[in-house]
């Protein structure tokens, strides 16, 4: 086991059952998060669905610490697929404030994660061309200019500002997966001259505008929490690291997740040791690091936190088990049932029948 230190190297404890007090709102209950999942269970116009509303509320019945959002677009433009969940409009406040009710009721902390696509969105549901930092014409997109950049930064607050009117305890940034606050970072490709490109601290200013513009407009007790990927899409561990050591010490998060698709990869690139271990020494301050992937059981959970993590996000599990976290929790030998599973089974844990077409569609393995 490693040894587990804060920012001072002072050692701590942590357990999956204690409580996790941040710099704003809500202690949660808990260290389970829940995973932002892709459902397609929205509305066409981004409203909230009944099927929508009762897959994240069973989860919060489920002993989840934080029930968060699937990728919620906050502009037209920035729609990805059909049936994503919006936070764009006066039109979407009546659902997802529904929900933000129904999370308080069960215990768990709520939280929106804001999304746009960029060269990702889909041009034939807004009507194109896609927005991108850069000209990609193959993705149908053009790059923005710096009033649209400046506008897509207002959009983001104002979703925020959205999210805190309809109840929710917070929001996360979606930064990870090469969406647009990603391709920002994608040294790559975004060579703007405008502010906004070229060094590593020019890319980051969109993201960095973000989370200020966020946290001037809500208040004090508004939780504010960002996603990550720490290699890939155009980002080299080493600016993953550097990125990840800039909002960590920012003083602006109250949490930071990092997607890392197995918490127990190996740096793509060949660094030594797994991907984790270059992350959470990190000095973090008040800010909570989490990470997520393949955490199908309390001992990978367990296994998290003993690597240094302050939280645990969960995907499939969760999709196989509305009440992972409090399973987890009780059972110190709990693993997710054996692959594939019917539809009858996920109906059972609140999957409704758009998110298993989903499922069946794109996940190996999962639905029988």
């Amino acid at each position: 086991m490693r040894p587990v230190t804060t920012s001072s190297n002072a050692p701590i404890a942590r357990s999956l059952a204690d409580a996790l007090p941040l710099e704003h709102g809500p202690t949660w209950r808990n260290r389970f998060a829940l995973a932002p999942l892709t459902n397609t269970q929205s509305n066409p116009d981004g409203t909230l669905t009944d099927d929508e509303h009762e897959w994240l509320a069973a989860r919060g019945r489920g002993g989840f610490g934080l029930v968060m959002t699937a990728a919620a677009y906050v502009a037209p433009a920035g729609q990805a697929w059909g049936g994503q969940l919006g936070i764009a409009s006066e039109a979407h406040l009546p659902g997802l404030a529904r929900l933000a009710e129904a999370l308080r009721a069960s215990g768990a902390t709520s939280s929106v994660q804001l999304h746009h696509g960029g060269q990702r969105a889909d041009a034939a549901l807004h009507g194109g061309p896609n927005q991108c930092p850069w000209d990609a014409p193959e993705k149908d997109a053009v790059a923005m200019t710096t009033d649209e950049v400046h506008r897509m930064v207002d959009d983001f607050v104002a979703a925020a500002v959205l999210a805190e009117r309809a109840g929710f305890d917070g929001v996360q940034l979606h930064g990870a997966h090469g969406y647009l606050l990603g391709q920002f970072l994608d040294g790559r490709h975004n060579h703007r001259t405008d502010g906004y490109g070229g060094s590593l601290a020019d890319r980051q200013r969109a993201l960095t505008e973000v989370l200020e513009g966020v946290r001037a407009a809500t208040g004090p007790d508004f939780q504010l929490g960002l996603r990550l990927t720490p290699e890939g899409f155009g980002i080299p561990l080493e600016e993953g690291v550097e990125t990840t050591r800039t909002f960590l010490a920012s003083g602006l998060l109250d949490h930071l997740d990092l997607s890392l698709w197995d918490v127990r990869m190996r740096p793509r690139g060949g660094a030594d040791g797994l991907l984790v271990e270059h992350f959470t020494d990190l000095p973090r301050g008040t800010t909570r690091l989490g990470v997520a992937g393949g955490v199908v059981s309390t001992e990978d959970a367990r296994w998290c936190l003993e690597q240094g993590a302050d939280f645990v996000t969960v995907g499939v599990g969760a999709i196989l088990h509305h009440d992972f976290a409090a399973r987890a929790l009780a059972d110190p030998a709990f693993r997710v049932r054996e692959r594939p599973v019917t539809r009858e089974e996920l109906r059972a844990e609140s999957v409704g029948e758009r998110f298993l077409d989903y499922l069946a569609a794109g996940w190996d393995d999962l639905v029988a």
